[in-house]
């Protein structure tokens, strides 16, 4: 089993920044892969950004330009610097990491709990 605990979230007004975390924690052998997606309220989670364990990294159009997502693998984190934030970035941000687990074979799919930004004046 692994856990996910994310931080970071707040308030914050257009424009502004915001840098969230997310630690990996448990038996875990590798990861192959973390990143974030988010849920406005009323509508679905849609992808945010991604990272591969060899530091391929995908984004939502959206966000291209203004989030960066990055790892600290040594640490089993993610980060994802959030610039130039909308009204339209609130949601509940979810942290996600595909992990093979110490002492079986294949990886499987965790979720934090979610963090709530919410871009606002």
């Amino acid at each position: 089993q692994a856990q996910l605990m994310e931080s970071g979230g707040g308030l914050v007004q257009p424009g502004g920044s915001l840098r969230l975390s997310c630690v990996a924690s448990g038996r875990i052998a590798s990861i192959q892969g973390m990143g974030w997606h988010r849920q406005p309220a009323g509508h679905q989670r849609e992808l945010v950004a991604g990272i591969t364990s060899e530091g391929t990294t995908n984004y939502a159009d959206s966000v291209k330009g203004r989030f960066t997502i990055s790892t600290d693998n040594a640490k089993n984190t993610t980060y994802l610097q959030m610039n130039n934030l909308k009204p339209e970035d609130t949601a509940v941000y979810y942290c996600f990491a595909i992990v093979q687990n110490s002492g079986v074979p294949w990886a499987s799919a965790y979720w934090g709990q979610g963090t709530q930004v919410t871009v606002s004046s």
